[in-house]
């Protein structure tokens, strides 16, 4: 894997690990201020859906750390290829299913990085 591929992987993964701490540890704190839309008394009720949800976050950063963990580069890409197209497709289904701003936030980045795995 190159240099380019390693350094967006890695932020893809430190992207991640932060949205798993927002939604399972500082939902119903940092929640509100990350997410205007949603109304404030929303964030009490809906703190262990949050959870799960950056639980399955974290699991994405952990796939992606792992890719970089790996000593074989074709495996090592491979891995990080199928993590990074995990992030991308949940990234599309955010933008069409809650908030575009989820497509640039998670899926550009994915989208690039996947494009540096299999060109560069």
């Amino acid at each position: 894997m190159n240099v380019l591929s390693q350094i967006l992987v890695a932020f893809i993964a430190i992207l991640h690990l932060y949205i798993l701490w927002l939604e399972m540890f500082a939902w119903t704190t940092r929640g509100p201020k990350v997410f205007r839309t949603v109304p404030k008394e929303l964030f009490p009720k809906t703190k262990s859906m949050a959870a799960n949800q950056g639980l399955y976050n974290g699991f994405l950063a952990a796939g992606l750390l792992w890719s970089l963990c790996i000593t074989d580069m074709s495996w090592s890409k491979n891995v990080a290829i199928f993590f990074c197209a995990c992030v991308l497709v949940a990234g599309l289904y955010g933008a069409y299913s809650v908030s575009k701003r989820i497509f640039f936030v998670q899926g550009i980045p994915a989208i690039l990085a996947l494009l540096s795995l299999l060109f560069l």
